[in-house]
Parts: structure tokens; C-alpha cells; sequence
């Protein structure tokens, strides 16, 4: 373990790779970190949107992720209908028309040592449990090791800039006074794997209406994505707030949804790997970032409240706030630098106006009745339903002009105005 370093990477999923990898290719002297020894698994749904496409080409990544499993589109299923909605081509976008979807265990792990090929240094099994300040800087992350004779050992680490990637949870966020406020939306949502014939099915799956053993709706879904290994990633979510909270045992009803799609799935044995997880979405976390300090990813809530996604996010926030550094000389001392105001200014630029309106459409879904109500509705419409896969997936982006893109804009300025806590706030 190094004792000082330019930028310090505290986790290695998709937005502390991401990060480390960009800081290191800017000429800056990188460490990256991680309680886990890898390859380490991670709840998640392993979907790749066009948009993560789009960040993983930027590190050079299409040609590997050509070579696991290539998805069309969204295949949505729900009150008797089945729509097939396609990735869209929206002229002017730079994003491809293309998923994936990769076990974590093995993307991360990827990802990671993309982070050392391009010159960061990597060190895992130490877990951060601390900081020394100095003044309101960070001087020095310390770790908790574990040594060769098996005793646990404190180490520190000084930095000039330290960037907090440790996922939902973020332990080291919360010694730095990272808030998460549940009075806007979450999600519960569990996870597994199985054996399926329809392995390498082009089509992700999701199933909008999701019920229980009693036949009662609830307010989630569930999914099945191919991983083109002989297996799918099933899964099943619910959206919750503070005052409607999710009243379901995740694991069970992800079973019984299983056995639902034994027959049309092919599914082969019994779930494995089964994990559930809490997700803070749509930036509903405070205290982001400090003098020297910020936080990327999923430990800032950067999680797309109306489909749990955030590895686009987690990429994206890694890379920009690589970036940000670097912009600031890569000798220099960054004392001109203040991220306690920059960075949550420039996650509210970049992602507040929608994850606002996200949020507040993830909570109106909250309520099972609205599903029943409106889910009929959208179900027999194909232009509605191909807007939702646009504006869900996270597929709008600057660059666009055309009308769904503006409709949403439109939306999130106007909700955001009326938001008792913004995103990021």
C-alpha cells in the first residue's frame, strides 16, 4: 500500500474504475481501492443501456463486450400484451442502438484492471474506515488491512484529492456526512441467477406487471436478461418511499416470479446467487462532496429511479469528475479547486431536472392502483411505450433536439421547481 498519492479511488465498481482509470490516462498519479478481494460478485441486474455502451467504448471496451452478449431492445410484457422496443436510433445521438448485459463479477473485475492498464495502481482487501482532516480537507484515508500473520494493521494513505466510490451503502460517505433522505423514492430489489435455454435471447425482458403468490399487484417488476452464458440474471424490484414502503420479502417473491416464467423462459434448476439490496436513487443523498472530496456513482445516489440503472451514471460521474481534476493541472496543489461547491453544482447541471421528474413519476407508481389503472394504457400503445424505454433507459441526452427529449426537459424544469429537496441537496 502506497502512503501518498495524487488521487485516491475509494472502490472499485463501475464509477471507481471509471474514474481511476480516466485520472490515470490524464497523468495523474492513481490509487485505487476496495474492501473486496477480486473477483467479488455485486447485486445487481448486470443490463448494459446504450448509454453504459456508450461510456464503456469511450475506455476502449466495445470489442470485449462484442464478445459476451448483444441485445436488441426491451422486451415488455404486462397486462396481456407483449411489445418489443427497440433500442432508438435518434438522429443527431451519439449513443449506439445496441445493450448488453455482463455479470458483475466479471465486469467489475474487467473494469478494474482497465483502471491498472492505464496506469493506475490497484490494492484490494483494505477497507477504509476513516479519515484525517486538516482543516476542511481530507489529508489521508485510513485502512484497515490485514496482515501476513493475520492480524489486522491501520494504514494511511495522504491525498490531494479523494474520490468516494464505495457504492449504495458508502461506508467512508458516511464518516464524511453522506445523508441518505428516503422520503423521495427507492428501490428494494433482489437478484439471481439460473440455468435458461433462452440464454442467448437478443431481447431483455421485463415483466411491468408483478404480482404476488395472492395475485396482488405490486408496485415493481421484475426482469430476465440474457447473459449468453447458459444462464439468465432474474430478478425482481419494488419502489418504496418513506411513507409507502415496500411491504414485500424480496427473495421469496423472486422465486415464486421464477416459477411464473419456468415454461416460456425454459429455465433449467434452482435460482443461485440469490442477494437483495436497497437502492438510494434520483440524487436523494447530501453532503456529496467537501473540499478535496466528492462522491461518484451509486454512494451519491446516482441511480435512475425508474429502472434502478447505475452504471451508466456511475461510469459517467467517474469520468467527468476525472476530468475536473485534471482540468486543474495535474503538478498543481488543487488548492483552487473547491469541489464542496463544484461538484453537487455540476451533478445538478447534469442529471437534476431528470432525476427530479424520475422520481416523482417512480413515486406516483408507488401506488399498485395506478399500475393496475394506467398500465393497460400504455401497454396497447407503442409510442407510448417506446417514449417510456427512451425517457427510462436514461436515453435522452444533451445533444438531443427532437420532441420526446424536449417534452422531457420541459418536465424536469418545471418539476424540479417544485421539489422540497433537490437532487443532490
Amino acid at each position: 500500500m502506497p502512503t501518498q498519492t495524487d488521487v485516491l479511488v475509494v472502490g472499485a465498481g463501475p464509477a471507481g474504475s471509471g474514474a481511476a482509470a480516466w485520472a490515470a490516462r490524464h497523468g495523474l498519479e492513481t490509487l485505487l481501492v476496495d474492501a473486496a478481494v477480486f473477483p467479488r460478485d455485486k447485486t445487481c441486474g448486470d443490463g448494459l443501456t446504450p448509454r453504459a455502451i456508450h461510456e464503456l467504448d469511450k475506455l476502449g471496451l466495445t470489442e470485449w463486450l462484442q464478445g459476451r452478449t448483444v441485445n436488441h431492445g426491451l422486451r415488455a410484457h404486462g397486462f396481456g400484451q407483449v411489445l418489443h422496443l427497440r433500442w432508438p436510433d435518434v438522429p443527431g445521438s451519439d449513443l449506439p442502438t445496441w445493450g448488453s448485459a455482463v455479470p458483475r463479477t466479471e465486469l467489475d473485475d474487467h473494469l478494474r484492471l482497465t483502471a491498472v492498464a492505464s496506469g493506475a495502481r490497484s490494492v484490494d482487501g483494505a477497507r477504509a474506515v476513516d479519515v484525517v482532516m486538516d482543516g476542511d480537507r481530507v489529508r489521508a484515508v485510513v485502512f484497515q488491512v490485514t496482515g501476513e500473520d493475520g492480524a489486522k494493521e491501520r494504514v494511511e494513505v495522504a491525498c490531494r484529492w479523494l474520490v468516494v466510490a464505495d457504492g449504495v451503502r458508502s461506508p467512508l460517505g458516511k464518516v464524511l456526512g453522506r445523508e441518505w433522505h428516503r422520503d423521495t423514492v427507492y428501490g428494494v430489489a433482489g437478484r439471481s441467477y439460473v440455468k435458461s435455454e433462452r440464454s442467448d435471447d437478443p431481447w431483455i425482458s421485463s415483466h411491468l406487471e408483478l404480482r404476488d403468490e395472492e395475485g396482488k399487484a405490486l408496485a415493481g417488476y421484475g426482469w430476465v436478461f440474457p447473459l449468453g452464458s447458459g444462464e439468465v440474471n432474474l430478478g425482481a424490484g419494488a419502489l418504496a418511499t418513506a411513507k409507502r414502503p415496500a411491504d414485500i420479502a424480496v427473495k421469496p417473491l423472486m422465486r415464486f416470479y421464477a416459477e411464473t416464467l419456468r415454461e416460456e423462459f425454459a429455465l433449467v434448476g434452482d435460482l443461485r446467487a440469490e442477494a437483495s439490496a436497497l437502492l438510494p436513487m434520483g440524487g436523494a443523498v447530501s453532503n456529496v462532496a467537501g473540499r478535496n472530496w466528492a462522491l461518484v456513482g451509486d454512494a451519491a445516489g446516482c441511480v435512475n429511479p425508474l429502472n434502478g440503472e447505475g452504471i451508466d451514471y456511475g461510469l459517467e460521474t467517474g469520468r467527468v469528475l476525472a476530468e475536473l481534476l485534471a482540468a486543474h493541472g495535474v503538478a498543481g496543489s488543487g488548492e483552487e479547486l473547491d469541489l464542496a461547491t463544484t461538484w453537487p453544482a455540476l451533478l445538478r447541471e447534469s442529471y437534476g431536472e431528470s432525476f427530479s421528474i424520475a422520481r416523482r413519476l417512480a413515486g406516483i407508481a408507488t401506488t399498485p392502483k395506478v399500475i393496475t389503472a394506467l398500465g393497460p394504457v400504455g401497454m396497447r400503445s407503442d409510442l407510448l411505450m417506446t417514449l417510456a424505454l427512451r425517457w427510462m433507459g436514461n436515453l435522452v441526452t444533451d445533444e438531443d433536439r427532437d420532441a420526446a427529449a424536449r417534452v422531457w426537459r420541459w418536465a424536469g424544469r418545471r418539476s424540479i421547481a417544485r421539489d422540497a429537496r433537490p437532487p443532490f441537496s
